[in-house]
């Protein structure tokens, strides 16, 4: 009997070594799915994370940077079209050891204003004349950046009086300014 009970053992043994494995493994589509599952949870949990913080951050942004501004505080300045086509004027100045001065001038005019823009194409050659011979007859000290709104108003009104006809430059901008010392 002991020999019965031994062999019986064995069977046993065996059987669950057949049974055991079988429970044990899950197989591989289901363990990809388990770590599918948890990247996908861990994605939603991060967007979430990101989305709130940036809507707390919006929150408090948004207090501190909208002020109201009254209609009698706005300013309102009329729309300009600019005519750059001037091109680089280089000259001299007028001093006794001349400086050199290279100007890029851009002529404001009220927008969609065709007769402006035309007759400023049709006075190119004017217009760089009068820049050259202005900026000729400057000094250094004439030129400097805190004379440079003078400078702007005072070749917005000569052109306005002296080579325009049919329209007026409302605004003088410098594109480039530069007043070289010897």
């Amino acid at each position: 009997m002991a020999e019965k009970d031994s062999i019986g053992d064995i069977a046993d043994d065996f059987e669950e070594q057949l049974v055991a494995p079988a429970a044990d493994r899950v197989g591989f589509l289901p363990g990809l799915l388990r770590w599918v599952a948890i990247a996908v949870g861990a994605v939603i949990f991060i967007v979430t994370v990101v989305t709130a913080t940036a809507l707390v951050l919006a929150k408090q942004g948004s207090s501190h940077t909208a002020y109201p501004v009254s209609q009698e505080f706005r300013e309102s300045r009329e729309l300009l079209q600019y005519y750059e086509s001037v091109g680089l004027i280089r000259t001299n100045t007028a001093d006794a050891l001349p400086g050199t001065v290279v100007v890029s001038v851009a002529l404001g005019y009220p927008l969609n204003d065709k007769t402006a823009q035309q007759e400023l194409s049709a006075r190119l050659v004017e217009l760089k004349d009068f820049l050259r011979s202005y900026f000729q007859r400057k000094t250094l000290s004439e030129l400097r950046p805190e004379h440079e709104q003078k400078v702007k108003i005072e070749i917005r009104n000569e052109i306005n009086d002296n080579v325009l006809s049919r329209s007026k430059v409302k605004d003088i901008r410098f594109t480039q300014f530069d007043v070289l010392k010897p």
